[in-house]
């Protein structure tokens, strides 16, 4: 139902009740963010959402099963279209001159991250497979490059478990730290652009940290993470040639082996909503959609980001975080702090500050 199926009636009527309570949420942390325009929607939509989560867990026999569909359609589906909707505000040549100039930065903080986490996860003696997951989980788009890594390397549930619980708890740190951070350092919209879409995790958290910082800063980070995400298709074919080497020297069956590697459909690795986005931004190019629509499709999408974080909120489990465990959290988080600092080094040497 959630993974590209169309809706049926039932589906449909099975979504609305978590759906209803994160637009609920949503309106209430937009009127927070409109009170107090330092902090914005985002950030307040994210606690609530926590908050309410935490006490449905406590006060209901079975948790949020009923919210659950719900829940994870508004914490993916709506955020994949809100960023579609961000298209609206660029041109092809925008696209094209931020992810060109930020590449280098973009290829640096991903080098040092994968071998960040080959290095520090030997020392923690995290398994090789969980380090894969979280380094590339850092490096690259969060959830969507441990989805996508995890049927190449074989990596078990528990693997992926602990791995989105410690990039989880990385995004929501961000979401909080950065916009701190940034004004700290007194970064420009443009460079905080380029600090948050090369240095979170996953696209959500990359949208809602640079929508706390600004418009423009949002614009930039978009373009940024698109780039970034292609990089799970070099990084999956990588990891897929490894792999079969390794099956054909344990003298697997060939269909188990390379056949199976090799067999990666390079396109489904691209996810849809960032062909969506730059579908967006082709209309806008050719005038399709005009430029004095680009307000109301940034608000739209303002609005559905602070949804999209109020379900992410909601459905923040924290007995799950706790039983990551702490060696592969203190990988998670160095790694994080090495690639934010390395953005930001990267983006001094490259002269982009």
């Amino acid at each position: 139902m959630l993974e590209g199926m169309p809706l049926t009636r039932a589906d449909a009527a099975a979504v609305v009740p978590g759906i209803a309570l994160a637009v609920a949420i949503g309106l209430v942390a937009t009127l927070v963010g409109t009170e107090v325009p330092v902090i914005g929607g985002p950030v307040p939509a994210v606690v609530i959402g926590a908050v309410v989560g935490w006490l449905v867990r406590r006060r209901r026999h079975g948790g949020l099963d009923a919210l659950q569909p719900g829940v994870k359609f508004a914490s993916s589906r709506v955020l994949q279209f809100a960023v579609v909707l961000l298209g609206a505000q660029l041109s092809i040549g925008e696209v094209l001159r931020i992810g060109g100039e930020t590449l280098p930065v973009m290829l640096t903080t991903l080098v040092v991250c994968l071998v960040a986490a080959w290095g520090i996860g030997r020392l923690l003696r995290v398994s090789s497979a969980l380090r894969t997951l979280i380094g590339v989980g850092t490096g690259i788009c969060g959830a969507s490059a441990i989805a996508a890594v995890t049927p190449v390397i074989g990596a078990v549930s528990a693997d992926v478990a602990y791995a989105m619980s410690t990039i989880f708890l990385c995004n929501i740190a961000a979401v909080f730290v950065f916009p701190l951070v940034g004004h700290a350092l007194g970064l420009s919209q443009h460079a905080f652009g380029v600090f948050a879409g090369t240095a979170v995790n996953d696209t959500s958290s990359v949208v809602a940290t640079a929508t706390v910082y600004g418009r423009q800063a949002t614009d930039t980070a978009v373009v940024v993470k698109l780039v970034r995400t292609l990089m799970i298709i070099p990084i999956v074919i990588g990891l897929a040639g490894l792999e079969a080497r390794r099956a054909s020297r344990e003298q697997l069956a060939a269909d188990d082996g390379s056949g199976r590697a090799g067999g990666v459909r390079v396109l489904r690795l691209v996810p849809w909503f960032l062909i969506g986005f730059l579908v967006v931004v082709l209309l806008r190019t050719l005038g399709v959609l005009p430029a004095a629509a680009a307000p109301g499709f940034s608000t739209a999408a303002t609005f559905l980001i602070t949804v999209a974080l109020a379900a992410i909120g909601v459905s923040t489990d924290f007995g799950a975080l706790r039983r990551a465990g702490f060696r592969p959290m203190l990988l998670g988080i160095a790694l994080w702090v090495l690639v934010a600092a390395t953005s930001l080094g990267a983006q001094a040497v490259f002269g982009l500050l």
